[in-house]
């Protein structure tokens, strides 16, 4: 890594997933069709009962992304 740079990494933990959609202003529903998850995942990633692992995360990081919504975590590097 160059210097200068700091490192990133995402951290979808419930906080976050309900704050994208809050931002996004989608229904559970409507993020989970964007996602191809269902709608009682995204209620599942919201309490804390799960979070967004592999594929799932990866999606919901593009998706902040093209939304132009800071999901990242300052790793202090």
């Amino acid at each position: 890594m160059s210097e200068g740079k700091r490192e990133y990494r995402s951290s979808w933990d419930s906080r976050r997933v309900r704050a994208l959609r809050g931002y996004l202003r989608l229904s559970q529903g409507a993020l989970a069709g964007e996602l191809g998850v269902r709608q009682q995942t995204v209620s599942e990633w919201e309490t804390g009962q799960y979070a967004p692992r592999g594929a799932s995360a990866r999606l919901l990081s593009l998706v902040a992304e093209r939304a132009g919504f800071d999901y990242r975590v300052d790793s202090g590097r």
